[in-house]
């Protein structure tokens, strides 16, 4: 069968499942779901199942997107929920289809979060993170395969804007996905090393929307 492509959302309790441990449960899914994935050849045979953007833990996520293919010719109208039933909660499927385009297309995330302060103001706080994030040069120490090494993030951040949101402070932002890949965690890092005066105590993220380099919708 051709390769087929999987959005997910990834929320509650689910966030704190490891990337190993969610392939895991992918698969154990489709084995309940009655649908084989199909597998490589060779000595050492795998399932033909990759995720596009692996998740950090702790992080949500409504536009994962996972390619595979099955062993046999399905009605994917119906698989989405066969998988549904078989998923743990928080996990859910959203829609299944065969794609179009290369997943090198990506290169925009949309991000949502939550910046909590204990006891500092968030009418404050917006003004001046708002300031932070316009800097031309925003160098970060980020883990690479090398090891650890210092990278300016300000060009991987397309837009970013920050509202308040009761007693926190609500963020948005557009950020590269990869080549290079920017963590949103990397902007508390930011803040942590360069303004701690204004790093939240608290904050979280949640992924929205993929887009490709013009600013299109990625599916």
């Amino acid at each position: 069968m051709n390769k087929l492509r999987m959005r997910f959302s990834k929320t509650g309790r689910a966030i704190y499942i490891s990337h190993l441990d969610l392939m895991a449960t992918m698969q154990r899914a489709f084995s309940r779901a009655d649908s084989r994935l199909k597998y490589s050849e060779g000595f050492n045979p795998r399932p033909q199942i990759s995720i596009a953007l692996p998740l950090s833990v702790g992080t949500a996520s409504l536009c994962e997107l996972m390619d595979f293919q099955l062993a046999e010719e399905v009605d994917i109208t119906f698989l989405r929920d066969r998988l549904n039933r078989a998923l743990p909660e928080g996990i859910e499927v959203l829609e299944i289809y065969e794609p179009t385009r290369k997943n090198a297309e990506l290169k925009w995330l949309s991000v949502e979060g939550i910046f909590e302060y204990d006891a500092r103001k968030v009418d404050i706080m917006q003004e001046q993170l708002t300031a932070f994030f316009k800097r031309e040069s925003i160098p970060v120490e980020k883990k690479t395969k090398r090891g650890f090494g210092e990278v300016d993030i300000r060009p991987s951040i397309r837009e970013i804007a920050f509202a308040s949101c009761g007693e926190a402070l609500s963020v948005s932002a557009v950020i590269s996905a990869q080549n290079p890949t920017l963590n949103p965690d990397l902007l508390c890092a930011a803040l942590r090393a360069l303004a701690p005066e204004i790093a939240p105590d608290f904050a979280k993220f949640t992924r929205v929307e993929t887009y490709d380099a013009e600013g299109r919708i990625f599916r």
